[in-house]
């Protein structure tokens, strides 16, 4: 087993799950660069968490839902990598950064579902596409889905199809880079109490509970239920889990 230091790219981690993910990353020794849209300071916040596990860290801005902005993002983290850690490559792709929409079918915009497929599928496809060329050979892609392509919520119909996509993408991603021993997989977390959606989940109590007597182990997921098993995939004894939807929602809707 290569002894060599891992490197992890999570879009979207400067708050909620992203941000619990790549601390957890950084736990099982892994290098850390994240992205984040609009918060640095949060960005810079969770940098130093990192850099106090004693691993390697770094932030780069990024919208994940303009794809003109890939090619110099892809440039810019190379180059960043190449100067900080001696090579421009890295081993896993966490393809997180996301946004809620909550909305009738009835009264879906046209706008709303091009902003949503910009972010949860079209981004997520092509930044993919671009990181490709860079991604080590044995290393793997973790895409972030939700329980909401399984568990069916009124006003949800956009977003839930959209990481339907997501999912069966992964599953061809699996089959075509294999012959790279990437491996990708889907990691679908139930609901989270986070700032996700305005807090829609964690600041309503209704919703909450409702989401709870719904939940086997009786209550609302919680970051820490996340990241931790985006980590695992990202290590060894996770090799051959690979082209997996793996629901992480404390049995919720069973």
């Amino acid at each position: 087993m290569s002894t060599k230091t891992k490197i992890a790219l999570v879009t979207g981690g400067s708050r909620g799950l992203g941000r619990n993910m790549a601390l957890a990353l950084a736990k099982k020794g892994i290098d850390i660069l994240i992205t984040y849209n609009s918060n640095k300071v949060a960005a810079d916040n969770v940098i130093s968490e990192i850099q106090s596990l004693g691993r390697n860290a770094f932030a780069l801005q990024l919208d994940t839902s303009n794809i003109q902005q890939f090619d110099k993002f892809i440039k810019e983290a190379t180059e960043l990598l190449k100067e900080k850690i001696g090579s421009s490559n890295f081993d896993f792709l966490i393809n997180n950064a996301g946004t809620a929409l909550y909305a009738p079918v009835t009264e879906v915009t046209e706008e709303q579902m091009d902003t949503i497929y910009n972010i949860h599928y079209k981004g997520v496809f092509f930044l993919t596409q671009k990181a490709l060329p860079f991604i080590n050979d044995g290393g793997g892609i973790v895409n972030i889905s939700s329980g909401l392509t399984r568990i069916i919520m009124p006003g949800s119909s956009v977003y839930g199809s959209l990481k339907t996509a997501v999912e069966v993408h992964t599953r061809y991603l699996a089959k075509e880079l294999g012959a790279r021993k990437i491996r990708a997989n889907v990691v679908a977390p139930g609901a989270i109490e986070t700032d996700f959606g305005g807090g829609h989940v964690r600041d309503n109590h209704d919703i909450n509970e409702q989401i709870a007597n719904l939940t086997a182990l009786g209550r609302v997921g919680l970051p820490d239920d996340i990241g931790g098993v985006v980590a695992f995939l990202c290590t060894e004894e996770a090799y051959w889990i690979n082209g997996q939807r793996i629901e992480v929602s404390g049995g919720q809707a069973l």
